[in-house]
């Protein structure tokens, strides 16, 4: 199917994901109008999503536009935020006809939708390169209460919500290094889905703000964000290895021939990416507010590790042997730290 041009696709597709918010103007002006209510901060962040680099050109337009939508969601709920707008900047190639872009505008605005997270602006460009999203989103949260993650104490415990390795594990999937069998299916399709779909801690994030003294999302892996918290609040980390959360799925890979060894499967949990949970510290008795948040936002939260004087993050076994690690996470420019 031809392409129309920007302004018919901006009109058809991607204005009526501004309906709900007079401030988007109908997407017919320069730019959006943004009152924040009183007593509110705005939280801004943004994220691009790059094909061959952040998902692969095959996948479904649908699911990009989700993950995009939700990748911005998780740094919203880092900070306790509660959504409120987001702008799209996309750059099409011309290899996606107007079914393919129709679909990934059918994706955005369906978690648009259900999110709470309307679309007031943006761009639409062609490019002779690979497709690339980039999407600002806009959060609110009471003055002064954001949550940060320069706040860790030592003597605070470590937290995780949900569970880690899924989406690295289901990129493995996808990218033929897991070779699995038939009767490994289910466990397939559950980690191909977490990859896709990542779900966004928003009413943990919401209900941490007063509880938690320092929280971070984890996209890059958990050793690589939990150094970037422990960085900004000036203290170190030791991270349980035997209570990491993991999923029925994942730790049925345990003993696949790819990850073969406890340290490459442990390696894939703590540093793989993509996981878009929430890692907090908070303070001694929160134990019972914390697993009365869980059940209320019927989210998982494991207590993973403390938080220490120094410097150093380091993993312990349950022997309270340091488990060394070749990667820590992600990165974007060099190796991982």
């Amino acid at each position: 199917m031809a392409r129309r041009g920007e302004f018919e696709l901006i009109e058809t597709l991607f204005a009526p994901l501004a309906e709900g918010f007079p401030g988007a103007l109908g997407l017919k002006d320069d730019a959006a109008l943004l009152d924040p209510p009183a007593g509110r901060s705005v939280v801004v962040t943004a994220d691009a999503l790059v094909a061959g680099v952040h998902f692969r050109p095959a996948d479904p337009p649908d699911l990009i536009a989700r993950k995009l939508v939700r990748v911005n969601l998780s740094d919203l709920a880092a900070m306790g935020a509660e959504p409120w707008a987001m702008v799209l900047t996309a750059a099409f190639p011309d290899s996606v006809d107007e079914s393919w872009i129709t679909r990934f505008a059918e994706g955005l605005g369906a978690d648009g939708r259900s999110f709470g997270l309307p679309l007031i602006g943006g761009d639409t460009v062609a490019t002779p390169g690979p497709a690339t999203f980039s999407l600002t989103a806009f959060g609110l949260v009471e003055q002064g209460l954001a949550l940060r993650r320069s706040g860790a104490r030592p003597g605070d415990g470590l937290y995780v919500t949900g569970t880690l390795g899924d989406g690295a594990l289901g990129m493995g999937v996808l990218t033929g290094r897991l070779a699995l069998t038939p009767e490994e299916s289910a466990a397939v399709a559950y980690l191909v889905e977490r990859y896709h779909v990542p779900r966004p801690r928003l009413a943990v994030g919401r209900g941490l703000v007063g509880l938690a003294h320092a929280c971070v999302d984890v996209s890059d892996g958990l050793l690589q964000d939990l150094a970037h918290l422990c960085r900004c609040s000036g203290v170190g980390a030791e991270v349980w290895a035997e209570r990491l959360p993991v999923s029925p799925a994942a730790a049925r890979l345990a003993t696949t021939r790819a990850l073969r060894g406890e340290g490459a499967w442990l390696e894939t949990i703590l540093s793989g990416g993509d996981d878009y949970e929430l890692l907090f510290s908070a303070p001694p008795g929160m134990e019972k507010a914390l697993a009365r948040l869980a059940v209320a936002a019927d989210t998982a939260i494991t207590a993973v590790g403390t938080v220490v004087a120094g410097d150093s993050v380091v993993v312990m076994n349950r022997e309270g042997m340091i488990v060394p690690f070749s990667r820590w996470g992600y990165q974007h420019f060099g190796p991982g730290e």
